[in-house]
């Protein structure tokens, strides 16, 4: 198993993935991140999220313009997320720069 794994999530429908996965990583020891951009900021509304944003080597953050985009208002912060953690694609940028492996859903 990688010692780091990034997931970008654009797609909505993919909550259950986005835990599972991040779930075996961490089990077998990688550290991981995961940001919603796009669509995929509408997942930070569900139960999921904040029990993701809570998960011990887990770093998660959100595009806040997607975020905007998306309808929501960015002083909003979703629960389980610090304000810190509303970025930019730069952070996108960090997972495929700083991490061992990356996926998409």
């Amino acid at each position: 198993m990688a010692k780091s794994l990034g997931i970008f999530v654009t797609n909505p429908n993919h909550m259950r993935h986005v835990v599972g996965i991040t779930k075996a990583a961490v089990a077998k020891g990688s550290k991981v991140k995961v940001f919603f951009t796009w669509h995929g900021t509408k997942l930070s509304k569900t139960p999921e999220f904040q029990a993701l944003c809570a998960m011990e080597n887990v770093d998660v953050s959100i595009c806040a313009d997607s975020y905007k985009r998306s309808g929501f208002d960015v002083t909003d912060v979703p629960t389980g997320l610090s304000p810190e953690k509303m970025g930019t694609q730069a952070q996108h940028g960090a997972i495929i720069e700083d991490y061992d492996c990356y996926l998409t859903l």
